[in-house]
């Protein structure tokens, strides 16, 4: 690990954030040459002060810096520096990529990347169509890149995973820190196939002005974006602009009209995002040099739905009278003028027979399949 030494001396001088880092590389190759610089030399890179030339050199580097490098190799980490050919190409293209990264699992250099991002306290609506959306992307070996957040984060990471394919979780706290902390189980089968990346030390708390500097990288890293259920402050649409600014795809999954959880993602669309309803639109959206061959021409994955089993008359007007956002069974009763007691009972058969599902609270939808 001594190596890591000079990266982590250097970005623990007081000053030194990640735009001057990467200049500093850019000019100089290696953070042992920035070490050993002159002042002289150190003033010629734009942004570089008298003040923070003079604290390169008398640096020393602290111990908190020394202990989270033995934590790491206690842990079976990884470091990642900008110098690895396996630090993330499309990272390196933003202004501020991030010198290393703490990694937990593996990063391969692909660059056949999509970032899925969207609402913590998402609709059944908006959980299903992430899953099968980042099930088929990754049948079709895309890598799927979110933040393992609850909600949309979570579904996408899912589904990944559910279509034997690989997924990476940029956090916005240490790997010591996993957040939120019913997604532990998730944290390490995401490890087995893919990465879990963060740029803040081992132990660094999950605090709220980390994750716009964590939603940088999720679309730094990706090369398209595609935002679900977000509302008109989510942070989601943070990481839309970012993308946009790094001059990535932006995509948006459309949601009910009367969904305020959609409101984000409709203006998106409003705005110039490309609607997207099935893998596809993505794909034929993407460079066509990140094609692979046996891709390309690939269509769709199609849905195998089942066959619709028969309806009774009443089963048939409650069930076209469902959506795919959930609606209350009060709703329904004032709806279709059915008593509670019978509604309830129409319901349970239609359950039975697999093409509705209710979540707590009375909540009754169409079924995903």
């Amino acid at each position: 690990m001594e190596k890591f030494l000079p990266w982590f001396k250097l970005k623990s001088v007081p000053g030194i954030g990640n735009y001057l880092c990467k200049r500093l590389i850019d000019r100089f190759s290696s953070p042992t040459s920035i070490l050993e610089a002159s002042r002289e030399d150190l003033l010629k890179v734009d942004g570089m002060t008298l003040r923070l030339a003079t604290a390169i050199k008398s640096h020393r580097i602290p111990d908190t810096v020394k202990k989270d490098i033995d934590l790491v190799i206690q842990k079976g980490y990884d470091i990642i520096t900008l110098a690895d050919d396996v630090y993330p190409p499309l990272l390196l293209q933003i202004p501020d990529p991030p010198p290393f990264l703490y990694v937990y699992g593996r990063l391969d250099g692909c660059i056949e990347n999509i970032a899925v991002v969207g609402s913590r306290n998402a609709t059944s609506y908006g959980i299903s169509t992430t899953e099968r959306l980042c099930r088929d992307l990754a049948s079709l070996k895309y890598k799927i890149i979110s933040g393992m957040a609850q909600g949309i984060d979570t579904a996408a990471h899912r589904g990944a995973l559910s279509g034997k394919g690989q997924t990476i979780a940029v956090l916005g706290s240490g790997l010591e820190r996993v957040y939120p902390a019913d997604n532990r189980k998730l944290f390490h089968q995401i490890s087995e196939s893919g990465a879990v990346i963060s740029e803040f030390p081992l132990k660094t708390e999950p605090e709220a002005h980390n994750f716009p500097r964590r939603n940088r990288i999720i679309s730094g890293i990706s090369l398209g974006t595609v935002v679900v259920e977000a509302t008109k402050k989510s942070g989601a649409l943070i990481t839309a602009r970012l993308a946009a600014e790094q001059n990535r795809e932006v995509f948006a999954i459309p949601g009910s009209i009367h969904s305020f959880k959609s409101m984000g993602t409709h203006t998106l669309i409003k705005e110039g995002a490309k609607l997207v309803e099935r893998a596809q639109d993505i794909i034929e959206e993407l460079p066509a040099a990140v094609k692979a061959p046996d891709k390309e021409d690939q269509p769709a994955p199609r849905e195998n739905k089942p066959e619709q089993p028969l309806l009774s008359s009443e089963e048939s007007l409650v069930y076209k009278t469902l959506e795919p956002y959930p609606v209350h069974i009060d709703d329904l009763v004032r709806k279709l003028s059915i008593a509670p007691g019978k509604l309830s009972s129409i319901l349970l058969h239609l359950e039975l027979k697999g093409i509705v599902q209710q979540a707590p609270g009375k909540l009754f939808s169409v079924a995903d399949h």
